[in-house]
């Protein structure tokens, strides 16, 4: 709300819109637990609480070669310092630092009660104790020698780290979790062995291939064990940042043998972050609502040295069948989410694997920069001061006389100052030197320390030199961590079926797939539609609501990619078998539950089986411009689509078809223009470009469709019905940007529906607007000249029209098969 300013004595009330203090609030609110609580800092991998409770040990002193401190303590002098948030949450993280569980490397040691697998929390902070894991002093290495920035805390008495230096990859290795406003974050934790070998391997090669760093790191180490199946969700989420894995407990299956005894399932490790106590009581449950039959024992033998739950079995049941059954049914079997989301420069970023990697060597690099530099600075400082003390040495007998010529310590200084040309930092050493630095055996260690400090400089100032020299120390730094933490891998990664491509188990063979102007697309078998003769009335093909109607009709292989290419000039791509298969009055599957469409319509679909290098896809739109760009710059599917082309205001995506570099080109418009021209006048362009005039447009006149001289006739079909072949040869060439010649009278008959090029031997089949379909055969129709009605090709009812016609080219077939078309004009399914 808003008014006036009102005034009570010397007070003011200053209005303010509530609705604009709101957002304001809010997202500040959003801001400060995006950035300062829920998600993970790229360069060190964690999240405010876990950095101030590491660095607060570090400095009480709480490090792994010390005695155990107090946990209460701890977290004490983490909130009193550093962290105002209440002592459960730093408890809490506390905590699962330390869990062996939870974390694949922990980075803190603790003594008492940690809590459990099963979920059983930790002891009281009074009663447990802990200190730094080695691991954790790697990550606070260097931290006093400037190499990142510090921040005020949060009453600006004390400064802290706003990153740790961490040459431990922290994120990669132990991952992170954490939700924040209307985001989160679940990375899932590696072997640090295989992380820094993809470490040193990406520094060795920058330009590294994410298939290269997959051979380093191959998925997911979990601390819990278990078995990763298949890599497909790997793959998403190392190149993506999002991907689903599937995670599988370890089980074993003991055979009772001859003696008796039954046989039994012993799980010994279960996905990560499965609460084992949970789990044990779903597979009761199920066992007590008869959902799986065949358990007769269950029971927790677990102990220090590992999990082990043991699952007896009745006789004569099939442990195989059981155990599926609790993959099936309970959490031994899981689905990890991963969403790589981290804060890179104050902001939140979701990141592929080979860029997690990039951002922490770009952080080590400046870690590595800031501490050289500071190394410099301090071994300068030191040199200037042995060269004052060598100084004195040589002329020792009036150092001394001016010393004891002096009256007060700072007469001295400033007589040394003026008599040797030295300054108040050499003076002050000097003074302070004590007599046995006289004897000729310490004079010489002066001179051995100033020695191999300039030998120290030169090699500090040639690191910082080069990136090269920099990296290199890196990759040293991070071969010499694998060696001394590195373990064996824990999780298994194995084959799943769902690695295996479909097409493998799917019958490659052609079928019919429609398409409606409401974007609804399905598939179905060639023989649904039985031939007709020519002028028939066809057969219902499809029920469509009212207002949509089917657009494009097409013969495809079920391993083929379909190419759907929008209205606004973007292409996705789908598989065929991905179509739902529907019968012929179905109206079948919006596309948009198969494709991620932003708010735009498939205009033209291109089934290719694969992308050669001298093909091209030439598009056309409405307004008559053409683009030729090379096939295989459209052979990287990507889920989100890609930008084909660059439409002007005003214009859309007609058509698209893929030709070769060589032949001539035909475009018809919707009143009967057809304009034939050689492809080599179109320039080739690359993928998101702008197009050339390819016809011109009488008023009110649009591009219908266009086809490639490649066969004996071109096939004209209009709104009405009529249709017509006519010889290429009666469409004399022209150049491109003209209008072209008259095809067909478009008067009586309706606009053109669309125009293609077909054999005598070619079949077609025409779909209209109510989804009546015919199959006929293209030698039915007539030869005609250019500029002619042509035939009835399809009777249809009052206020329908024909919307689309797919050709089906003739195969080599049995000729014991061959059946009279006049035997085919009942359709399956009763009619």
């Amino acid at each position: 709300m808003t008014s006036d300013n009102f005034a009570f004595g010397e007070r003011r009330v200053i209005p303010v819109n509530i609705e604009e203090e709101m957002k304001s609030s809010y997202i500040d609110y959003a801001m400060s637990v995006i950035i300062g609580r829920a998600l993970p800092d790229v360069r060190d991998g964690l999240k405010p609480v876990h950095r101030r409770t590491l660095y607060a040990m570090g400095e009480m002193g709480n490090t792994h070669d010390k005695p155990f401190k107090k946990c209460a303590r701890i977290v004490g002098e983490v909130m009193g310092k550093y962290h105002p948030h209440g002592d459960a949450s730093i408890y809490d993280t506390l905590v699962k630092m330390a869990q062996p569980f939870s974390y694949r490397h922990t980075l803190v040691e603790g003594q008492g009660n940690f809590g459990s697998i099963d979920g059983d929390s930790a002891a009281a902070m009074r009663y447990t104790e802990a200190r730094l894991d080695p691991v954790s002093e790697e990550m606070l290495a260097d931290i006093d020698k400037d190499t990142v920035n510090f921040g005020p805390n949060f009453d600006e008495s004390l400064k802290e780290p706003l990153v740790l230096p961490s040459k431990f990859p922290n994120l990669l290795v132990n991952g992170s979790e954490g939700i924040a406003v209307g985001m989160a974050t679940k990375m899932p934790p590696h072997n640090l062995g295989e992380v820094c070998s993809a470490i040193c391997a990406t520094i060795e090669k920058p330009d590294i291939s994410l298939a290269e760093i997959m051979e380093k790191i191959p998925g997911p180490d979990f601390p819990t064990g278990g078995i990763i199946l298949g890599r497909s969700g790997i793959v998403d989420a190392y190149s993506g940042g999002r991907g689903r894995i599937r995670v599988r407990g370890v089980a074993d299956i003991e055979e009772g043998g001859s003696g008796g005894k039954k046989d039994r399932i012993i799980v010994t490790e279960i996905p990560y972050q499965v609460n084992k106590s949970r789990l044990i009581e779903q597979m009761a449950d199920l066992v007590k609502d008869k959902r799986i039959d065949g358990i007769s024992d269950l029971r927790d033998e677990s102990d220090k040295d590992g999990i082990r739950i043991v699952i007896e079995l009745k006789k004569g049941i099939v442990p195989l069948i059981v155990l599926n059954q609790l993959f099936k049914h309970t959490a031994l079997e899981t689905t990890y989410g991963v969403i790589n989301l981290a804060i890179v420069d104050n902001q939140p970023r979701y990141l592929n694997l080979k860029e997690l990697i990039g951002e922490f060597l770009k952080h080590r690099k400046e870690v590595v920069f800031r501490r050289t530099t500071f190394d410099i600075k301090k071994a300068e400082e030191r040199l200037h001061i042995l060269k004052g003390l060598l100084l004195a040495l040589d002329n020792i007998d009036a150092v001394i006389a001016t010393i004891r010529g002096s009256s007060t310590t700072e007469e001295a200084s400033e007589k040394l100052i003026a008599n040797f040309g030295l300054d108040s930092l050499q003076a002050d050493a000097i003074l302070k030197m004590q007599l046995r630095r006289l004897a000729a055996l310490e004079q010489q260690k002066i001179i051995d320390e100033r020695d191999g400090i300039l030998k120290e400089i030169e090699r500090l100032k040639s690191l910082i030199s080069d990136d090269t020299h920099i990296f290199a120390e890196i990759k040293r730094e991070t071969e010499e961590l694998g060696e001394k933490y590195s373990d064996k891998r824990r999780t298994v990664i194995t084959a799943d079926a769902g690695d295996f491509e479909k097409e493998d188990l799917i019958e490659n063979k052609q079928v019919l797939i429609s398409l409606t102007s409401d974007n609804y697309i399905k598939s179905m078998p060639l023989d649904t539609y039985k031939g007709q003769h020519r002028g028939g009335r066809g057969i219902v093909g499809m029920t469509t609501k009212e207002e949509d109607f089917v657009k494009n009709i097409f013969v495809a292989s079920t391993h083929d990619y379909l190419l759907c290419f929008t209205c606004s000039g973007r292409v996705y791509w789908l598989k065929v078998y991905d179509i739902p298969e529907a019968t012929r009055q179905s109206r079948g599957k919006a596309i948009v539950n198969l494709l991620n469409l932003n708010d735009e319509k498939v205009t033209a679909v291109i089934p290719v089986s694969e992308f050669a290098s001298d093909k091209y896809f030439l598009f056309a739109t409405r307004t008559g411009m053409i683009v030729k760009i090379p096939e295989d710059e459209f052979s990287r599917p990507r889920q989100t689509g890609i930008n084909a082309i660059t439409l002007r205001d005003g214009d859309e995506l007609v058509d698209v078809r893929e030709v070769k570099d060589k032949g001539e080109l035909v475009l018809t418009t919707r009143f009967g223009q057809s304009l034939r021209f050689d492809l080599l006048t179109v320039p080739l362009r690359h993928r998101n470009a702008l197009g050339v005039k390819g016809i011109k447009l009488r008023f009110e006149d649009v591009l219908q469709d266009m086809t490639v001289v490649e066969k004996d006739h071109l096939l004209t079909i209009t709104e009405k019905g009529f249709g017509k072949r006519t010889d290429f040869d009666e469409f004399r060439g022209h150049g491109r940007a003209t209008m072209g010649v008259k095809n067909i009278q478009v008067d009586i008959s309706g606009g053109v529906v669309s125009s293609k090029a077909v054999n005598d031997s070619d079949e077609v089949i025409l779909m209209s607007r109510s989804g009546i379909v015919i199959r006929t055969k293209v030698s039915e129709i007539s030869i005609q000249k250019r500029g002619t009605r042509g035939v009835r090709i399809m009777k249809l009812d009052s206020g329908d029209s024909v919307v689309g016609f797919a050709i089906l080219e003739a195969v080599d077939e049995d000729p014991s098969g061959d059946e009279d078309l006049d035997s085919q004009t009942a359709l399956l399914e009763g009619e």
